[in-house]
């Protein structure tokens, strides 16, 4: 009798942590990022009244009789399923399309979360909105690749990431040309065409290229400026000849052969010695003597095209200070600047658990790793399983209230049920004491 006491006590104690869990799963119905939980009961240990016994000759076996112990919480398991994602329209909202985890710093040691609700905070720093930890990624460094952005290094050391607020100034270093010389034209016809360059301090010049056709298929060309106090240094590289052939490519320039066509087949370092070198001292206390290297190597000469030359290209530009940002699916953060630039000023890192069900929980919906969640593998989105970033969105809980609401109703009719085997156990002994009287 006193078995069937404890047992459902055991039953009350199991129904009412499942109750718990359930409430915290609907408390957190609203919440962003959140991952229900569910439970599962299993036995405790069966007192065995009677073991098994073997067939016999003439008569068959017996089953054991075993009376149960009660009942207890075998599980607590995290549902990891992907929660749908809300639109925000809030640039530094963000959600993961994936099983990855944002990495954020503690005091040093590294949480993890899926809520993307991220702000910039007053010094310009990445943090989660709500407890203010910073946001772990990759600062960019210097233009690896040529194409005028700094670039990445995703296998550096985390560090939080910050705003660039302003952009220095970036002397021109190269101004490429190319379009069309009209082979048709005239001896003696001219064609001007100008281009901004920029100093060290992101001051603004006007250079002016005039070719003039002085034979059949020959140009010489002057290179000047049109600002006031802006000289050229070396007159020597500010005048020179090009030279087409009858195909109407790129033969010389200033004399150095370009193998004839001017597309490729002279080397790099051939091209590169071959391209005239524009010295000039600008004004306004910039570094004296700037060189601008004038890369003509993909003009044309033909007949049937309209006079097209022009400055295509040209590196170089003037300060300026942030106007916005933007991440994209990768979470590179790209920020727009008011001098017309673009500048990459960071990357979002992403983690990744072999077990993420298996992360400790913590506060802000926040997850720590533990001994059955596997060690982090950090990346970044868009590789493998961590998937893609969705900016302006963010991931809504993943807690289904009907089914929540059921389980409730279950739980509450269990918790009853075992009450009620109590109070049934509670009169069954008080009439066994009254058999004395």
């Amino acid at each position: 009798m006193l078995t069937s006491l404890y047992s459902a006590i055991s039953g009350l104690q199991a129904h009412t942590n499942k109750l718990d869990v359930i409430g915290n799963n609907i408390a957190n119905v609203n919440t962003t990022g959140f991952k229900s939980s569910r439970v599962n009961f299993t036995t405790v240990l069966n007192q065995t009244i009677k073991g098994a016994t073997s067939p016999q000759e003439g008569r068959g076996g017996t089953n054991p009789q075993q009376v149960g112990l009660g009942v207890k919480i075998g599980s607590i398991n995290q549902n990891m399923t992907q929660g749908s994602p809300q639109s925000t329209g809030v640039s530094t909202d963000l959600s993961l399309q994936g099983d990855g985890f944002f990495v954020l710093d503690n005091g040093g040691s590294k949480v993890y979360t899926r809520s993307g609700a991220t702000a910039f905070d007053e010094e310009g720093y990445l943090v989660n909105s709500a407890n203010g930890l910073y946001i772990q990624g990759w600062m960019a460094r210097s233009d690896l690749d040529g194409d005028g952005k700094r670039d990445v290094n995703i296998n550096g050391d985390l560090e939080p990431i910050s705003l660039t607020s302003s952009m220095p100034a970036s002397a021109t270093e190269n101004i490429n040309y190319t379009g069309n010389l009209d082979a048709s034209s005239e001896i003696n016809k001219t064609h001007t065409t100008s281009i901004s360059v920029y100093d060290s301090l992101g001051t603004k010049h006007t250079v002016n290229l005039e070719l003039e056709k002085t034979a059949d298929n020959t140009w010489d060309y002057t290179i000047a400026s049109s600002d006031n106090g802006t000289d050229i240094v070396d007159a020597g590289t500010s005048t020179g000849t090009l030279v087409f052939d009858s195909d109407g490519n790129l033969e010389s320039i200033n004399g150095t052969n370009l193998d004839g066509n001017g597309n490729g087949s002279i080397t790099d370092a051939e091209l590169e010695a071959a391209l005239p070198k524009l010295i000039i001292n600008p004004t306004g206390g910039a570094a004296a003597n700037q060189e601008i290297t004038l890369n003509f190597s993909e003009f044309t000469q033909y007949g049937d095209v309209s006079m097209s030359a022009k400055a295509d290209t040209v590196d170089g530009y003037a300060a300026g200070e942030l106007e916005g940002i933007e991440i994209d699916s990768a979470g590179v953060i790209t920020g727009s600047y008011n001098n017309g630039r673009l500048d990459t000023i960071g990357q979002i890192a992403v983690a990744t658990f072999n077990n993420p069900a298996g992360l400790s929980q913590e506060a802000d919906t926040m997850y720590a790793e533990s001994n059955n969640s596997g060690q982090p593998v950090i990346g970044i989105a868009g590789v493998g399983s961590a998937g893609v970033i969705s900016p302006g969105t963010l991931e809504m809980s993943n807690v289904d209230l009907s089914s929540e609401l059921t389980e409730m109703i279950t739980t509450q009719r269990g918790f009853q049920a075992n009450s009620k085997v109590i109070t049934t156990a509670d009169q069954i002994l008080e009439q066994l004491v009254n058999l004395k009287r």
